[in-house]
């Protein structure tokens, strides 16, 4: 992303980028970034559009080897085509030779790192992965949202606020709209507004499902397993989620066991360091021969359901009776 920003501040522009990730709020926002910096305010001589798969390769072809009217460059954006997780040779051998005066921005959710086409949008141009930011980098830019909005949170705050909410970005742009209409009138956002209005994440519902688990209150962890079900989340996927949850805690109880501090925990395991200590003191609560009984059962829940020797929802409910007795 600094590369983009570089090439987006001071217009020095490859031919071909291709951004690509799981954070559909960043794609979106680089795509419209490159776009507004390209091409001038209002100009729909100079620029084309193109989204989904069955698109035609010659077409675009043919308007990327165009010149430009009046302007410095012809601007081509291609959204959720599919062209890196199939083959496209066509694609692939014109990107090489693509003319100085057109760019190419494809704008993909997946993309395979060993197809043609990205191995030579990688060559000649530029491939943007779009991840999730690290902790300070989002907890960075919620405060400069709500900065915009004469609005104030605390760090503990918004720790709570990314603990509770779906971590997507897009998702975390809606919660704190919320929050500034619940909070008119003030410029301080506190936990009982974060608890008052934001909606919980089920991977937060299942971390609760399990600590009920692990205090042995089985009553508590069916009703809020019944609540889930209530919510319309399919069995399967909580079942899923169970599995790897229980995954969660095992690998940072092993690490802690070690006496690896919780920032190296977060590395080792790709997680965010609020995210391991959220799950700390639950993992405690489990020995590590335990967490891998769990991990093996909830594993063998899963084969049971799609062998179809088991239905989905007896499956999760054996899981809580189990680990609740």
């Amino acid at each position: 992303m600094r590369i983009l920003n570089e090439h987006i501040k001071n217009h020095t522009f490859k031919n071909v980028y291709l951004i690509y990730g799981p954070e559909d709020y960043l794609r979106r926002q680089y795509r419209d970034k490159l776009k507004a910096a390209i091409l001038a305010d209002g100009d729909t001589m100079n620029y084309n559009y193109f989204e989904g798969k069955g698109i035609d390769v010659n077409e675009v072809i043919g308007l990327a080897q165009t010149m430009p009217f009046f302007a410095d460059y012809r601007l081509i954006i291609l959204e959720n085509t599919g062209f890196f997780s199939s083959a496209n040779d066509v694609m692939a051998e014109f990107v090489k030779e693509i003319p100085e005066t057109t760019i190419l921005v494809f704008v993909e959710e997946n993309a395979d790192k060993r197809n043609k086409l990205f191995k030579a949008v990688s060559q000649v141009g530029y491939a943007a992965n779009m991840t999730s930011p690290d902790q300070n980098t989002l907890i960075r830019w919620v405060a400069g949202l709500l900065k915009q909005e004469n609005r104030r949170i605390t760090k503990d705050d918004c720790l709570l606020f990314l603990s509770t909410v779906d971590l997507d970005m897009e998702n975390i742009r809606q919660e704190l709209e919320k929050l500034v209409c619940y909070t008119m009138g003030r410029d301080v956002i506190t936990g009982e507004d974060i608890k008052a209005v934001c909606t919980v994440h089920t991977e937060n519902r299942i971390f609760d499902m399990i600590n009920a688990v692990a205090g042995k209150n089985k009553a508590q962890a069916m009703a809020l397993y019944n609540d889930l079900l209530t919510l319309r989340e399919p069995p399967m996927r909580l079942l899923f989620l169970m599995t790897r949850q229980f995954n969660t805690l095992l690998q940072i109880r092993e690490l802690a066991g070690q006496g690896f501090p919780n920032n190296t925990i977060a590395q080792r395991t790709g997680m965010k360091e609020f995210i391991v200590r959220k799950n700390m003191g639950l993992a405690r609560k489990f020995t590590v021969d335990e967490l891998k009984e769990a991990v093996e059962f909830c594993t063998q829940m899963e084969e049971d359901v799609k062998t179809g020797k088991m239905a989905d929802q007896i499956a999760v409910e054996l899981i809580i009776y189990k680990y609740a007795a």
